[in-house]
């Protein structure tokens, strides 16, 4: 009897999907299958909104205004997905889909420049290509398709999720884990205003920021997203990505000099922030930045960007705003080249509210620790306290190389850091040896501002068994002698067997 498959529909497809990649890298195959899964779903709501105006006697099906007012993008005839998959096994399908590409940019300015077109590339082999159309037409995607910003949503995320595992320290570049940014999206809670992401990679805050949105009951037209990325390929992505999810990406930029050199949104005061920066930068630009205005707590090194990523991100905060931001464990404790003073500075100054310690190995480019930085604006003067939480030792294994944090632990984290924040819920509070405390400014000064949550959690205390510890010493003592006579048994055996065959020790 054959073994059920008990994967899940996104396990499945891109299994199948992978199985057709051959011998192409999967940095390059991730735009081939994501451009069509894109191009499917656009092609199935515009199909959906097209067949309603077609009994419609007062409508008109292609006329493009029709699709521009229901939020849907137009699809030209020759890109529609039905004409996709009749062309499938053609010879010419790369080319044919490098022109819907281009055709379906020309209706859609929002597009302009995003879609890839690639299709047409020798070393794509077209069976393959038209096997990977017919498995994304599939009767079973069809059949789920009940919901289909949902469930191309959640194709797209996976694929996105599995392509950086694959491509390692590349593929981290644009995709931060899923269960980090969940952790973070649930203790800041922007349920409206402007969420800004600094280093916005695929965009996969702004999608987990809708997510929870939608799942609150509130609404994603209360949420304007501003974001900036440096790499084209990963803006395109990121386009793609909230295309799906009808999340509104004109205010997500794409420049080659940075956030640093070059601020696509200077005036902007976010409600919240949300981040995942490059760890530990090199050559970042500070050299032509000497007197920037973003520095109000210290100028950072020209050899590490994290404290200028921070203070970036805080120059933009808005006066009640706060923001998380997961940076390398290093910017918790170094006193390299005044990083020690600007920590200082952001303690002093009342901005730091919590700090989490992550588990290792959460990471598809980096095994360095890593920590998540809360600051806030309005932090109240009667209350200095900063709160630690360390879940370094949370998580599962999913696989032998990467760790992920169940949603037990994200839900613990959560409940902690509200408990601590809310008034109401300060009898719920309580320092965890070994997990959380809420440290004063004295003992943050006592530690010369060293933000490590260890030095203040402590370690946790041993579980008591009962069992007194004379009685434990007496039965381990009973123990280690019984072994050693058995040790001893076993020499007196094995010598005995050794002199019958003439072999003296």
């Amino acid at each position: 009897m054959a073994k059920k498959d008990n994967s899940s529909f996104e396990q499945k497809l891109f299994k199948a999907a992978d199985k057709l990649r051959k011998n192409i890298d999967a940095a390059e195959y991730k735009h081939i299958v994501l451009g069509l899964v894109f191009l499917k779903f656009i092609s199935e709501s515009f199909t959906e909104l097209y067949n309603k105006l077609e009994v419609d006697e007062m409508s008109d099906p292609e006329d493009r205004d029709e699709y521009i007012a229901k939020n849907i993008f137009f699809v030209p005839q020759k890109a529609r997905w039905n004409n996709i998959h009749a062309q499938a096994k053609l010879p010419t399908i790369g080319q044919n889909i490098d022109q819907a590409m281009e055709a379906v940019e020309k209706e859609n300015k929002e597009l302009k420049n995003v879609l890839p077109q690639v299709y047409g590339k020798a070393n794509l082999d077209k069976t393959s290509l038209g096997e990977l159309i017919d498995l994304i037409s599939n009767t079973e995607l069809q059949a789920e398709n009940k919901n289909s910003k949902d469930l191309f949503g959640r194709v797209y995320e996976y694929f996105l999720g599995k392509f950086a595992n694959a491509e390692g320290k590349k593929g981290g570049q644009f995709y931060t884990p899923k269960a980090i940014v969940k952790l973070m999206v649930e203790m800041i809670e922007p349920y409206k205003g402007r969420v800004y992401d600094p280093a916005s990679g695929s965009g996969g805050m702004f999608v987990m920021n809708e997510k929870f949105v939608s799942e609150h009951g509130k609404s994603i037209k209360d949420v304007t997203v501003y974001g900036q990325e440096s790499n084209q390929t990963t803006w395109k992505l990121s386009k793609m990505n909230l295309a799906i999810r009808n999340i509104n990406s004109k205010f997500v930029a794409w420049n080659t000099e940075g956030s640093f050199l070059k601020d696509a949104h200077p005036d902007l005061k976010a409600d919240f922030i949300l981040a995942n920066p490059p760890f530990n930068q090199k050559e970042w630009g500070v050299k032509l930045l000497q007197e920037d205005g973003r520095w109000k707590y210290g100028t950072p090194p020209n050899g590490n960007a994290n404290f200028g990523w921070m203070q970036h991100m805080l120059y933009h905060l808005s006066p009640s705003g706060v923001m998380a931001t997961v940076l390398s464990n290093g910017s918790l404790s170094s006193n390299t080249s005044g990083e020690g003073k600007i920590r200082k500075n952001l303690v002093e100054n009342n901005l730091v509210e919590c700090i989490v310690a992550l588990p290792k190995q959460l990471f598809y480019n980096t095994g360095i620790p890593a920590c998540i930085w809360f600051l806030r604006r309005n932090k109240s003067e009667e209350n200095k306290n900063v709160l630690f939480i360390d879940a370094s030792e949370m998580g599962f294994m999913k696989d032998r190389v990467h760790r992920d944090l169940a949603d037990e632990d994200i839900n613990k984290i959560c409940e902690t850091y509200h408990n601590w924040r809310s008034k109401a819920d300060k009898q719920k509070y309580e320092d965890i040896k070994g997990y959380c405390k809420s440290a004063t400014l004295e003992e943050i000064q006592k530690h010369s501002h060293v933000l490590t949550p260890g030095r203040y959690v402590g370690i946790p205390d041993e579980i008591d068994d009962g069992i007194p510890f004379e009685d434990k010493m007496q039965s381990l003592t009973v123990l280690l002698k019984e072994q050693m006579d058995k040790e001893k048994e076993l020499n007196q055996e094995i010598e005995k067997q050794l002199s019958k065959i003439g072999f003296n020790l």
